[in-house]
């Protein structure tokens, strides 16, 4: 199974909020995911990033890949 880290998007029309998720990447964007690692939300002044950074480290360890959108995120 090849497994992401990605962005899901949750919250209502115009007021977005997204959690870091990992997922099967078959999947559709908001479809079922594994484990939830942490959330962004854009529309804060302070754009709020918060990662359980222990998670993240063992699914890169165990062959996970991140998308572009969240390595650019956790990267700060």
């Amino acid at each position: 199974m090849a497994t992401v880290i990605r962005l899901t998007r949750m919250g209502r029309k115009k007021k977005p909020f997204y959690r870091i998720v990992v997922t099967d990447s078959r999947k559709r964007r908001d479809g079922g995911w594994i484990e939830s690692i942490g959330s962004y939300n854009p529309l804060l002044e302070n754009t709020s990033v918060k990662v359980n950074e222990e998670r993240l480290n063992y699914w890169k360890s165990v062959g996970a890949k991140m998308s572009e959108r969240v390595e650019k995120l956790t990267s700060k």
